[in-house]
């Protein structure tokens, strides 16, 4: 018969790999975890981003039809300014030179 005897050291180490087992094990859990949250993330800045590319190509084409207003606008208040406000007129009328005519002041 044998003389068998069990290494001194035998049980600590299976204890020890347990618990290594058991510690990868939920970290691969927790990675798995945090992967998904990261996934759906994601997803959600896609969703934002391509909102954000919609609305920025929204605000441009406003952006650009008020520019035309803004040119309209000011031509048009040109014209008036060109028919009622011709050159020569002037906002202030000349002084009188006619004799015994008098302004008052203010």
């Amino acid at each position: 018969m044998l003389n068998w005897r069990r290494d001194p050291g035998y049980e600590l180490r299976m204890k020890q790999l347990e618990n290594e087992i058991l510690r990868v094990r939920s970290d691969s859990e927790r990675i798995e975890k945090d992967t998904r949250g990261i996934e759906k993330d994601t997803e959600l800045i896609r969703k934002d981003t391509e909102l954000i590319r919609k609305d920025t190509e929204l605000l441009r084409r406003e952006n650009a039809r008020l520019r035309l207003l803004n040119a309209r606008g000011r031509a048009l208040l040109s014209s008036v300014d060109q028919h009622c406000f011709p050159p020569e007129s002037s906002s202030i009328p000349p002084p009188s030179t006619a004799p015994g005519s008098s302004r008052s002041s203010r």
